[in-house]
């Protein structure tokens, strides 16, 4: 209940910062203005009846001094007659204290010395008038029957006002004075008072005034609501405006809304040229950096075989077959946590353990990428080997044109995968850059796609590929068949080449024919050609025809180490 209330007033907290509605901006500022201005009002009226009261309190002290005036005289004349001084001084305070309403209203008669000769008040009596200057002030004006005259003093270390006038039968100044802070008490109560009542009275008013604003306004409350909602989620979306009344806080939301959807239209259009983490980057650090780390990341290389031929036959409409093929083969990746390196014409590069939320090991999902593109160009020429037949059933023939063209759709394609430690990052400079992938590891899946076209599998791996699946991802079931040990053109050293099936793809067939390839395998690196060659003519798989040809002659080379050289890529 205490949070709602304040987020109600103060608003709702976005990390350390707190968002405060309008209304209650709108409605400080008023109370502000209302209190200073009842506040300064009140005070003004105050002091102009302070002023009133004083002038009033002025003719009351002239009426009491006069009587009391009077009163002395009389008693001067008993004085003459019994000449008891104390009965006479006494007579007098009495009677004034009996006049006195206030406890510090005082009675003095003021020597020129400063003595008393007597004083009549509710409090401790003072030995003498301490207030050298109001005594001063007093002597200037004179010692003549009817002097007088308003005075301020001090007594007990208060400040009074008084009415002065000079009694010459006693030799004293009779003063009837006042202190002002008990006389200005009941005012400055009612000051306060007034001002109790103001700011209750205001605090109610607030709460109620932000309610009423916060109902004219809630539509900046939904607004503020959705936007920040959009930033916690990281996505942009609409502003709800239904219902919402025709005024211009409305028409900010509709401008938003006009808004968000042009920046998601072109962040959609952003997506399609730029890779997700990419775009996650752009989105949370408002800037896209010329930068790059090395990272370890398992690259995918496939290939269109005889895109030459294909290129030849269909001429401009080779981007229209291109566009299918790698419409359905992107998703697959893109499914399988993978990101688009580079597309150059027939060729396409993924890269796999960019993105932090993969499903799973990413040489394991390269893999699987490998085999969903295989079978992505298998529904194409499916789907193309279905138009065919349609054709013959309404032509009753293809013609030599169209027969080129129905060989030249039919794609196939080859998949090469390596892993390892590689460059990520952007690269060109500020005014056009390209995300991009760099390293050895790179070209080597580009080689290893090259091998399937010499060993006629769809996809080929490294042995980095095959001990990370291995290691992380057992129970995936994936066998690799080791095809060969070879020397790729541009490098030095062999490396061992494999075959990754996975199990739903490994029938009873070929596992009993990888198994005598196998065997067969060990003879080749042997150098025992002759029983290498026995073995691989009992394989009934078409990577066995490569071997075949290789030892038909039955004799290894003389400096034969297992590992056979490329001489194209």
């Amino acid at each position: 209940m205490k949070n709602t209330f304040s987020e109600f007033l103060l608003g709702k907290k976005v990390g350390t910062a707190r968002v405060v509605p309008l209304s209650t901006k709108i409605v400080l500022v008023f109370v502000i203005f209302i209190l200073a201005s009842n506040f300064v009002s009140n005070y003004i009226n105050l002091v102009l009846n302070q002023g009133e009261l004083i002038q009033s309190m002025k003719q009351l002290l002239i009426k009491d001094l006069k009587e009391i005036y009077t009163f002395c005289n009389n008693q001067r004349e008993i004085f003459e007659f019994n000449k008891n001084t104390d009965m006479v001084v006494s007579n007098v305070e009495t009677r004034s204290l009996n006049t006195f309403k206030n406890k510090k209203a005082v009675l003095l008669g003021v020597k020129s010395d400063g003595s008393f000769l007597f004083q009549a008040s509710k409090i401790e009596k003072a030995a003498a008038f301490e207030d050298q200057a109001a005594l001063k002030t007093m002597l200037a004006s004179g010692t003549n029957s009817g002097t007088e005259g308003a005075i301020n003093f001090t007594l007990h270390g208060e400040n009074y006002l008084g009415i002065y006038k000079y009694n010459p039968k006693w030799g004293v100044y009779l003063i009837r004075a006042e202190e002002m802070n008990e006389f200005n008490e009941p005012s400055q109560e009612i000051f306060l008072n007034i001002a109790l009542i103001i700011a209750i009275i205001t605090a109610v008013s607030t709460i109620i005034g932000v309610f009423v604003i916060q109902r004219l306004t809630h539509f900046i409350g939904q607004i503020t609501n959705s936007i920040m909602k959009m930033t916690n989620d990281q996505q942009l979306d609409f502003v709800d405006i239904h219902k919402a009344p025709n005024d211009d806080v409305t028409f900010l939301g509709m401008a938003f809304n006009s808004l968000s959807t042009t920046i998601t239209n072109l962040l959609l259009i952003f997506r399609k040229f730029v890779n997700k983490d990419i775009v996650r980057k752009a989105y949370s650090e408002k800037e896209v950096r010329l930068e790059g780390k090395q990272l370890e990341l398992t690259m995918l290389f496939t290939d269109i075989k005889s895109f030459t031929y294909i290129t030849e036959t269909l001429g401009t409409d080779i981007i229209k077959l291109l566009n299918i093929h790698y419409d359905r083969a992107i998703r697959e990746i893109v499914n399988l946590d993978g990101i688009i390196g580079s597309i150059i014409g027939d060729a396409l590069l993924a890269v796999y353990g960019v993105i932090d939320e993969m499903q799973m090991n990413k040489s394991l999902e390269a893999v699987l990428s490998g085999y969903k593109i295989q079978e992505v160009a298998e529904q194409l020429r499916m789907e193309m080997h279905k138009r065919k037949e349609e054709i013959i059933r309404t032509k009753g023939a293809l013609t030599e044109l169209e027969e080129k063209v129905y060989k030249a759709v039919l794609l196939e394609v080859g998949v090469g995968i390596d892993g390892g430690t590689v460059f990520y990052g952007n690269i060109g400079s500020y005014v056009r850059m390209t995300n991009t992938v760099i390293g050895d590891k790179v070209n080597s899946a580009s080689r290893l796609e090259g091998l399937t076209r010499v060993y006629k599998v769809p996809v080929i791996c490294s042995q980095y590929v095959k001990e990370e699946i291995e290691k992380s991802s057992p129970k995936f079931g994936i066998t690799f068949v080791e095809l060969d040990t070879v020397q790729v053109k541009g490098k030095t050293e062999g490396v061992t080449v494999y075959w990754p099936i996975p199990e739903d793809r490994l029938t009873k067939e070929i596992q009993d024919n990888v198994k005598i390839f196998a065997d067969g395998l060990k003879e080749y690196y042997k150098g025992d050609w002759v029983k290498a060659n026995e073995k691989f003519m009992k394989v009934d798989l078409a990577l066995a025809e490569v071997y075949r040809e290789r030892t038909q002659k039955k004799i290894a080379p003389s400096n034969w180490s297992g590992i056979w050289t490329m001489t194209t890529k």
